[in-house]
C-alpha cells in the first residue's frame, strides 16, 4: 500500500460537504448510467435490495452523509473519508469499528474504464450496497478485526481473503453466476469476464486455498471462488480469529500456489 498516486482525495467543509466539479458530476453520471445497465441481470439479490435502498444519485457524486444515513439504518455502517491510498493497519481498524474507507477523489476520464486504486465510484457503487446486508456488513468488521493484530507478513496471505470475497466475489446460484464482490460489480470488462468467460477459473470457496492463491491487481481475475448466498459469509465469520490465523500459518507453510497468470514485467531503471 506503499504505492504511489496521482489522485488526491478531496477535503469535506466543516458540515461535511465536499465540493465536486461539475466535471466530476459528469464523470459520476457515465459510470453510474453504464454499470448499472450492466450489472442489471448479473448482481446478486442482496446487492440490488441494498442498492434500491441507498438509491444514489444518477447525476452527481453522492455526498458521504448521505450514504451513511442509509448504512446506520440498517447495519450500523458508516463511510469514512480517506486520503488516496491507507496503510494495511488504519485499513483493518476503520473496519474493525464499521467505517468504511472511502477515497475522496473520481476518476479522470482517461481512466474512466480501468482503475487500480479504488475510488469513490468503486466504493460507494461496488461495496455499499452490500454493507446494508447483515451478514456481509459482520463478515467485513471481523475481518478488520481479524486483521488488526496480524503480523506483516500475515497480513499480505489476509488480503486474498478480502480479495477474493469482498472484491471479487461470486455466487453460484440456481439462476446462474451472480456477483456480490465490488471490484467486479464497479467494472463492465470485469463484469462481463467473471460471469460469461470461459477461459477463468471458478472455484468453491475453501479458505485455504484461497489464502494461498497470488493475485494481481493489474489483470483481470484469472480465477475466482463462489459462494451459494451471501449469507454463507456468516460461515466464514464464525471462525475463531485464531482459527483463520492457524489456517494463515498453515498456507504460509504450504506455500503459495503456481500463478494463474504472467509475472509483471519489472522495467529496469539504466
Amino acid at each position: 500500500m506503499g504505492k504511489a498516486t496521482k489522485y488526491i482525495s478531496k477535503v469535506a467543509d466543516e458540515n461535511g460537504y465536499i465540493q465536486w466539479t461539475d466535471e466530476e458530476n459528469s464523470v459520476w453520471q457515465e459510470l453510474i448510467s453504464r454499470q448499472l445497465k450492466c450489472v442489471e441481470e448479473k448482481a446478486c439479490d442482496e446487492y440490488k435490495l441494498g442498492s434500491k435502498l441507498l438509491n444514489l444519485p444518477k447525476d452527481r457524486v453522492p455526498q458521504l452523509d448521505e450514504v451513511s444515513k442509509v448504512l446506520k439504518e440498517t447495519t450500523g455502517w458508516q463511510c469514512e473519508p480517506v486520503p488516496a491510498l491507507i496503510g494495511f493497519g488504519a485499513f483493518f481498524k476503520l473496519l474493525s469499528e464499521k467505517k468504511f474507507p472511502v477515497a475522496t477523489f473520481i476518476r479522470s476520464r482517461d481512466e474512466l474504464d480501468y482503475l487500480q486504486e479504488p475510488d469513490i465510484f468503486h466504493e460507494i457503487f461496488g461495496h455499499c450496497p452490500l454493507l446494508t446486508n447483515q451478514s456481509f456488513a459482520d463478515y467485513t468488521e471481523a475481518y478488520g478485526k481479524m486483521g488488526l493484530n496480524a503480523t506483516k507478513e500475515q497480513r499480505v496471505f489476509l488480503a486474498r481473503l478480502y480479495w477474493f470475497t469482498v472484491e471479487f466475489g461470486l455466487l453460484d446460484t440456481p439462476e446462474g453466476l451472480k456477483i456480490y464482490g465490488g471490484g467486479i460489480l464497479s467494472s463492465p470488462s470485469e463484469t462481463h469476464h467473471a460471469t460469461e468467460s470461459e477461459i477463468v477459473v471458478r472455484e468453491k470457496l475453501n479458505i485455504l486455498d484461497v489464502l494461498r492463491t497470488p493475485y494481481r491487481i493489474d489483470i483481470m481475475q484469472p480465477i475466482y471462488y463462489t459462494l451459494e448466498k451471501v449469507s454463507d459469509l456468516d460461515e466464514l465469520r464464525k471462525h475463531e480469529i485464531s482459527e483463520i490465523m492457524e489456517m494463515v500459518e498453515q498456507a504460509q507453510a504450504l506455500g503459495i500456489h503456481p500463478a494463474r497468470f504472467p509475472a509483471k514485467e519489472i522495467k529496469k531503471v539504466s
